[in-house]
C-alpha cells in the first residue's frame, strides 16, 4: 500500500519562448546529485529545424543546475554532430564514474524516423562545459539505455530497451570488461545473436504492450531499483502510458525480485493530458531523498515534472504484495439462510456502526424474488455474530424502491452515520425500472440500539435523472453543512445540503474521483464506507472496478477543511477478491465494503462477498493511516 503525489511546483521544467532551441518543449529530465546540488539534463525541442531541406521537429540535450531552489542556468549541451545524430538527441540518462559522467541518449540518424536509424549514443564529459568524446553505441535499433552506478560481478552493466521501435521490445542487460567496449560494434555483434539470454523476462503482462527503460538503475540493500515506462495497448489508439517500478537482483540484474503490480501513476493531470503528445508520462530519472523516492517525468512530451512515493511503503507492496486488510478466518460470518422467506438467496454489503462495545450491522438481504431488504446482525468483539433478527430492519415503504417489474428491486447497500442524537441512513432506492437514487432516513440513537425501527419516512435526494448510488453522510457538518459523498454515473461526488429533512436534491454531482485508465480502478470508482475523521483528514475506503469487472477496494484522504481536496489515494489497491466466497456467487470476483468503524485502534471493514455473503478484515489502523501522508 502506497500513495504517489505530484509535487506542487509542478511542471518544474517549461518550454523557453525566448530561446528557440526550447522554445516548444523541455521534458524527460535526468538529475545526478552531488552535495547539494544536482546536474540536469533534459530534451528540448525546437519548433522545427531545417536539415538537408526537410523540415524536422528536432530535439538536442540542455543543461541545467539545481541548486535546491529550482533550475538555473539553463542552456544548451548536447548538438548534433555526426551523421548518426543529425536528426537529433533525446533522452538523456547520466551516471558517473570516477572522474567521469557517462551521458547516453537516443541518436536519430535517418529522417522521416524510422527503426534503423534510432539507435544508442553515449557522450561523455568530467565538468559539463566540455564534452570529451561521443560514440555510437548500439549498432541495430534500440532506446533508454543507463550505466548500472557500480560494477556488478567485477563488470561494468548497462540496461537498455532493444529494438523498442521494431516491437515486441526487449528490456535488457549487457555486461563489459571495459568501459570502451560499450561502444564497440564486436561486441554488439557477438551480444546480438544471444539477445534473448539478456533479456529480463516476465515483465509485460500481454503482449499488446510495450515498456522502456526509465530511470537509471538505483542500488538498495534489496536491490536495484528500476522505474520504467509501461504502456498498455500500445498498438491502439487509446494506449496507455504508466509509470512501474522493478527490485532486480544485486548480483544477477536480469533476475526479477519485486515488482509493482500495475502502474504507480498515469496521465490525470491536465499537463499530462495536453501537449505535444497528450496523454503521456515518461519516467527519466528517479533518486532516494531521505526515504523518499523521486520521480523525474516528461508529462504530454512537453514540459519536465516530479513526483514522488514513501520507498519504504514502495519496497513493501513489491515484495509483499498490495493488501493491507487481512481476513477473519472464520470468514464468512454471515450467509444465506434458506428457510427465511426474506433473505434465502443472498446477504451482503454491510453497513456498520459501533455504539458503546457492540458493532451493530445492517446488511442487504435478498430473497428468491431479487427483492433486497436490510437485515440486523450485531457483534461484540467485532469478528463473531451473536444476535441476528428474525425480521427485516428496513423493507421498501416508498413507490421509488417498491417492485414495478420482475428482477431487482428494493433497498441496497446501506451506510450509517451518527450526528448528534440521530443516525442516518443512506441507501440506494430502485424499482427495477427507473435508475436507482440515493434515499435518507434516519432514526434516533436510542430507538435504534434497542432495535425499534422506527425509521423515519425516506427521501430521494439525488440529482433527477442520474444514476446514483453508494452513498454516506460525512459525521459532522462542514461550515455549516451537511455533506454527502455519492457515486453518479463512474465517478465519486460530493455535494452539500442545507437539510436533510426536505425533498431538496443534491445540489449537483461534483466530482473528486475518477476511474483511473489502465490502473485497477480504470473502469469504474464508487464509495465504499463513510468517511472516518482523523487528525491528518477525512479517511474513506472506495471501490474500483477494473475493465474485466474486478472489485477492488482502496483508501483516499481528503482536507478535514475543505473535503474536496484528495490529499492521499492509494496507488494500489488494498483488498482483492481471493478467497472462493470473494470469487464467486452472484456477481463473481467482488469485494464491496459498506461499514467500517475503529476499536482499540483496529480497523474493521465489513464487506459483501460476490453479492452472496458477509466477510470482515481488518488493520491496525495506524498504519494505515500513516501510509496515507506523504
Amino acid at each position: 500500500m502506497f500513495i504517489v503525489r505530484r509535487s506542487e511546483h509542478n511542471p518544474i521544467l517549461q518550454p523557453n519562448l525566448e530561446k528557440t532551441w526550447e522554445s516548444f518543449a523541455a521534458f524527460n529530465m535526468c538529475p545526478w546529485y552531488e552535495g547539494d546540488h544536482a546536474h540536469v539534463l533534459y530534451r528540448a525541442m525546437a519548433e522545427s529545424e531545417l536539415i538537408e531541406g526537410k523540415r524536422v521537429p528536432f530535439s538536442t540535450i540542455g543543461y541545467a543546475r539545481d541548486n535546491g531552489e529550482g533550475l538555473i542556468g539553463r542552456r544548451q549541451f548536447i548538438v548534433p554532430e555526426y551523421g548518426w545524430e543529425k536528426y537529433g538527441c533525446e533522452d538523456p540518462r547520466i551516471t558517473k564514474f570516477g572522474d567521469t559522467y557517462y551521458i547516453f541518449y537516443t541518436a536519430l540518424g535517418i529522417y522521416p524516423f524510422s527503426a534503423e536509424g534510432i539507435r544508442v549514443a553515449v557522450a561523455t564529459t568530467k565538468d559539463f562545459k566540455h564534452i570529451e568524446q561521443k560514440n555510437l553505441v548500439t549498432p541495430f535499433n534500440a532506446k533508454a539505455m543507463a550505466l548500472f552506478p557500480e560494477k556488478i560481478g567485477g563488470k561494468y552493466a548497462v540496461i537498455f530497451s532493444a529494438k523498442t521501435d521494431m516491437p515486441p521490445a526487449k528490456m535488457c542487460v549487457a555486461l563489459f570488461d571495459k568501459i570502451e567496449d560499450i561502444w564497440s560494434p564486436i561486441y554488439w555483434e557477438k551480444w546480438l545473436k544471444e539477445i534473448d539470454k539478456h533479456e529480463i523476462k516476465g515483465v509485460k503482462r500481454g503482449d499488446n504492450e510495450h515498456i522502456e527503460v526509465g530511470a537509471v538503475p538505483i542500488k538498495t540493500p534489496h536491490g536495484w531499483l528500476l522505474v520504467y515506462s509501461h504502456i498498455q495497448r500500445y498498438n491502439n489508439s487509446d494506449k496507455v502510458f504508466g509509470v512501474e517500478a522493478l527490485l532486480l537482483d544485486l548480483k544477477n540484474p536480469l533476475k526479477v525480485v519485486g515488482h509493482t503490480h500495475g502502474p504507480m501513476f498515469v496521465p490525470e493531470e491536465t499537463y499530462e493530458e495536453f501537449g505535444h503528445v497528450p496523454n503521456t508520462i515518461f519516467p527519466s530519472g528517479a533518486f532516494l531523498d531521505e526515504g523518499i523516492l523521486r520521480i523525474c517525468y516528461g508529462a504530454a512530451d512537453t514540459t519536465g515534472c516530479v513526483a514522488r512515493v514513501n520507498f519504504s511503503d514502495l519496497l513493501d507492496s513489491m515484495q509483499n504484495g498490495p493488501e493491507a486488510l487481512e481476513r477473519y478466518e472464520n470468514n464468512p460470518i454471515l450467509s444465506p439462510l434458506p428457510k427465511s422467506v426474506w433473505e434465502n438467496k443472498a446477504v451482503f454489503n454491510p453497513a456498520a456502526i459501533r455504539i458503546g462495545k457492540t458493532t451493530h450491522l445492517l446488511y442487504r438481504a435478498m430473497n428468491n424474488d431479487n427483492t433486497s431488504v436490510i437485515g440486523y446482525a450485531s457483534t461484540d468483539n467485532g469478528l463473531t455474530v451473536t444476535g441476528r433478527q428474525k425480521k427485516p430492519a428496513y423493507v421498501p415503504r416508498e413507490n421509488f424502491e417498491k417492485k414495478l417489474k420482475p428482477g431487482n428491486s428494493g433497498c441496497e447497500d446501506p451506510r450509517l452515520t451518527k450526528i448528534d442524537d440521530k443516525i442516518y441512513m443512506l441507501y440506494t432506492a430502485y424499482d427495477g425500472v427507473d435508475l436507482p437514487g440515493v434515499a435518507v432516513t434516519s432514526i434516533l440513537e436510542k430507538d435504534f440500539v434497542r432495535r425499534v425501527w422506527n425509521w423515519t419516512k425516506p427521501t430521494l435526494i439525488s440529482p433527477p435523472g442520474q444514476d446514483d448510488k453508494d452513498a454516506a453522510l460525512f459525521p459532522e457538518k462542514i461550515n455549516g453543512q451537511y455533506y454527502v459523498i455519492h457515486r453518479t454515473y463512474h465517478a465519486i461526488c460530493l455535494d452539500s445540503l442545507n437539510s436533510l429533512d426536505s425533498d431538496q436534491p443534491l445540489l449537483g454531482a461534483t466530482p473528486i474521483i475518477g476511474p483511473r485508465q489502465g490502473m485497477w480502478d480504470s473502469h469504474k470508482v464508487g464509495l465504499s464506507c463513510p468517511p472516518i475523521k482523523t487528525k491528518a483528514g477525512w479517511f474513506m475506503l472506495y471501490h474500483g472496478i477494473d475493465d474485466a469487472g474486478v472489485y477492488r477496494t482502496g483508501a483516499v484522504l481528503l482536507n478535514l477543511d475543505n473535503p474536496f481536496e484528495v490529499i492521499g489515494r492509494t496507488a494500489d489497491y488494498i483488498f482483492e477478491p481471493k478467497k472462493n466466497y470473494e470469487k464467486n456467487g452472484q456477481v463473481n470476483q467482488v469485494v464491496f465494503p459498506c461499514g467500517s468503524v475503529i476499536d482499540k485502534g483496529k480497523l474493521y471493514v465489513y464487506y459483501g462477498g460476490a453479492d452472496s455473503v458477509v466477510g470482515v478484515a481488518t488493520a491496525p489502523f495506524a498504519e494505515i493511516l500513516k501510509k496515507m501522508v506523504l
